[in-house]
C-alpha cells in the first residue's frame, strides 16, 4: 500500500488543532515537528530553540529513532544553514544541502539529507525557533528539489501557528513558576508559625538545662526531659503542617487540578520524569479526595526519594463505578512480603490505613529490579 501524505483544509486545520492542546513547551515543540512531517510527507523534521551562546536551549526531532539521536551526538550549533535561518530570517528551500557552500557536514551517525525545506519562527522581529524538513517523499529527478513553493507556503502557516502555540506555551510556564514560588512562601509561613513557638521554648529549656549540669544534675535531667518533650511535639507540629493540612488547593481546584500541579513541581524538581493523567474523574467527598492525594504523595516520595526511579507515573481515572488511582515507578523495587517482615513498610501501612479509611482499598505490586505499582481504588466518582 502506498503512502499518501494528508492534504487540504482539514488537515492544516488537524495540524494546527494539535499545536494549541499542549500547554508544555517541549510537547508543543514535539507536536510542531510532528505535524509539520505528517503535513509536507518529509522524511525528517526537527526544530532548534536557539539559547544565547551559539548553542540550541531545545532541540526536538521527528524520524530518527532514539537509538540513532544518541548516536548522532551532541546537538548542532548555530552555524552553517541553522544559522542563516536563524539570524538572516530567510526560508531556504535547496535541492541539496550538502551542496550548498554553507554546508559544514554532519556527525558519521547523521542520516543522510538531500532536499530540505527550513525557515525560522518568528514573534515579532524575535526569532524564538528554527523549523527546517528534508527527504520530501516524492519522486523527483536528481539534483531536484521535492519541496515546491506550496509546501512553503503551507510550512510558513504552520510557523506563524507555531510561534504563537510556543509564545503560549512559555507563557503558560512563567505563569506556573509563579504559582510555585506563591505555594513554597505560603508553606513556608505555615511551617514558621507551626513549629517556630515550640523551637523557642525547646531552646530557652536547653539553655536552663546547660546552666543547671554541673549544680544541680537532678534539676538538669528534668529539664533535659522537657526537651525531649518539646522536640517530639515540635515533630508533631511539623508534621502537621506538611502531611496532615488539606491543601488549599484540594478546595479550590480539586483533586485532580491539585495532583496535576503537585506531579508538575515534582517534574521540574527531580531528574526524573514525573507524569500525570486523570480524566473522566467526578468530584468525591473531601475525605475521599485528601486520602487519595496522601496515598499519591507517599508513593511519590517512595519513588523519587528510595527507588531511584527515573520515570514516575501517576493516573486517576473511573473503572466500574469506581475511582482508581495507580502510581507506577521504574525503580529497583522490592519484595513485599519481605519488607513487611523486616519492618521496612515505606509508608504502606499508612497508605493502606487512609484507602481503608475511606471504604476502599490498596494493593501494591513489586519486585526486585522490576519497579513498584501502587493501586488505590474507593467507590464512586
Amino acid at each position: 500500500m502506498s503512502h499518501r501524505p494528508p492534504s487540504g483544509l482539514a488537515a492544516v486545520s488537524a495540524a494546527l488543532l494539535a499545536m494549541s492542546r499542549h500547554l508544555e513547551v517541549r510537547d508543543v515543540l514535539k507536536t510542531i515537528v510532528a505535524s509539520a512531517r505528517e503535513l509536507l510527507d518529509a522524511e525528517y523534521a526537527a526544530l532548534g530553540v536557539p539559547d544565547d551562546h551559539g548553542g540550541f536551549a531545545q532541540f526536538v526531532v521527528d524520524g530518527v529513532s532514539d537509538e540513532q539521536w544518541k548516536a548522532i551526538g551532541p546537538l548542532p550549533r548555530q552555524h552553517g544553514i541553522l544559522a542563516a535561518m536563524l539570524h538572516g530570517g530567510k526560508t531556504e528551500r535547496l535541492a541539496d544541502v550538502r551542496k550548498d557552500p554553507r554546508f559544514e557536514g554532519w556527525p558519521s551517525a547523521h542520516p543522510d539529507m538531500s532536499d530540505f525545506l527550513g525557515l525560522p519562527i518568528r514573534d515579532g522581529d524575535e526569532t524564538i525557533g528554527a523549523l527546517f524538513l528534508a527527504n520530501k517523499r516524492c519522486p523527483k529527478p536528481e539534483g531536484v528539489c521535492g519541496f515546491t513553493a506550496e509546501d512553503e507556503e503551507l510550512l510558513s502557516i504552520l510557523a506563524q501557528h507555531a510561534a504563537i502555540a510556543l509564545t503560549n506555551a512559555r507563557l503558560y510556564e512563567r505563569s506556573r513558576e509563579l504559582t510555585i514560588a506563591e505555594e513554597r512562601s505560603r508553606l513556608a509561613h505555615e511551617l514558621h508559625d507551626a513549629v517556630s513557638q515550640k523551637l523557642f521554648s525547646l531552646r530557652l529549656t536547653a539553655q536552663a538545662a546547660a546552666a543547671l549540669v554541673d549544680r544541680d544534675p537532678a534539676r538538669a535531667k528534668g529539664e533535659l526531659q522537657q526537651v525531649a518533650a518539646l522536640a517530639a511535639e515540635a515533630v508533631d507540629e511539623l508534621r502537621a503542617a506538611v502531611v496532615e493540612l488539606r491543601p488549599a488547593g484540594l478546595d479550590e481546584d480539586g483533586l485532580v487540578a491539585t495532583l496535576r500541579t503537585q506531579v508538575q513541581v515534582l517534574d521540574r524538581a527531580h531528574t526524573a520524569r514525573v507524569t500525570f493523567a486523570g480524566a473522566g474523574v467526578r468530584a468525591l467527598p473531601a475525605a475521599q479526595e485528601e486520602a487519595l492525594l496522601r496515598v499519591t504523595q507517599e508513593a511519590l516520595h517512595n519513588a523519587l526519594r528510595h527507588a531511584d526511579a527515573g520515570h514516575v507515573d501517576v493516573t486517576l481515572a473511573r473503572r466500574e463505578g469506581a475511582t482508581v488511582l495507580r502510581v507506577t515507578d521504574d525503580g529497583r523495587g522490592f519484595e513485599p512480603a519481605a519488607t513487611r517482615r523486616a519492618g521496612r513498610h515505606l509508608g504502606l501501612v499508612s497508605m493502606r490505613d487512609r484507602a481503608s479509611g475511606v471504604g476502599g482499598s490498596l494493593t501494591v505490586e513489586s519486585a526486585p529490579g522490576k519497579g513498584t505499582t501502587i493501586e488505590m481504588e474507593i467507590p464512586g466518582g
